[in-house]
């Protein structure tokens, strides 16, 4: 796997412009769509965004070459690499990625219902700035990409780092792409997950990992399950140590949220019923 993966670093240079192509819209409903729609690139697209690419300095490899030109076999050999990359480097580390973009998701979602738009905007992390009615961005180069009522698609992505990204191709429906919150390695001394699971047995972390919901601050908590707030507090850190919560920062506050393990042991305790009744929701 790793010759492959490095067939393609041409494609996705370490700074600077990659295609469009390479993130389909359809990208949102699952990897699957996303290279079925990346086969069904068109020729001509192919070809003047991979164009892009080539410089004097750098030439592009043959079978890049070959893509642009139209070959398909070329265009399903890069599917075939993008799979096998997904799954030996991207999938086993899912769990841990996803629970980081429902946390962002869960902030973003609350300051919607809070204040708006506006309130949305400003929520966005520190490399982002609302000035309505301009959202300026800390960006790779000098550009300005006008809306004309299209809207803006926003999308919180576990590897974007330092700044936010967008498609080269004004004409493509507007995507800004930025990075989700990267908390500092705690300090704290590593507790084994067996003994992280072997805390949470009792009645009042079960009402805790309940009271997450979609989203709460420690206060909120504190109120649901009808405890104090440093006991809020405590429950949250086990929880939280053993994978079931994440924390993200929220200016004076902190906004938690279930991880795909903390949803799925949730679901395991509730009837059946329950998580019908939440699917349907």
């Amino acid at each position: 796997m790793n010759g492959e993966a490095r067939l393609l670093a041409p494609l996705v240079p370490t700074r600077g412009y990659f295609p469009d192509f390479l993130t389909p819209a359809e990208g949102l409903l699952g990897l699957a769509d996303a290279l079925a729609a990346l086969r069904e690139t068109p020729a001509e697209r192919l070809h003047t965004e991979l164009s892009r690419l080539s410089t004097a300095a750098r030439p592009l490899p043959s079978w890049i070459r070959a893509m642009a030109d139209g070959e398909t076999r070329a265009l399903g050999r890069l599917a075939t690499i993008l799979q096998g990359y997904y799954e030996a480097a991207v999938a086993p580390h899912w769990a841990r990625i996803q629970g980081r973009i429902e946390a962002d998701r869960a902030a973003r979602g609350r300051a919607l219902l809070d204040g708006g738009a506006d309130r949305l905007l400003a929520s966005l992390p520190p490399m982002m700035r609302w000035r309505p009615p301009v959202l300026e961005a800390d960006y790779p180069v000098d550009r300005d990409l006008h809306l004309n009522g299209r809207g803006l698609l926003l999308l919180p992505s576990y590897f974007c780092r330092r700044t936010p990204v967008t498609f080269h191709n004004p004409d493509l429906t507007p995507v800004l792409v930025y990075p989700v919150e990267h908390p500092a390695p705690r300090l704290t001394p590593h507790v084994p997950s067996e003994r992280c699971l072997g805390r949470l047995v009792g009645k009042t972390r079960s009402a805790i990992l309940q009271g997450v919901g979609v989203g709460c601050t420690t206060s909120e908590l504190a109120r649901r399950a009808d405890v104090s707030l440093a006991s809020a507090s405590q429950h949250a850190t086990v929880l939280r140590d053993a994978g079931l919560l994440t924390t993200l920062r929220q200016g004076n506050a902190v906004l938690h949220t279930l991880t795909p393990l903390g949803a799925a042991l949730l679901r395991g305790a509730r009837p059946a019923e329950d998580a019908a009744y939440e699917r349907l929701a």
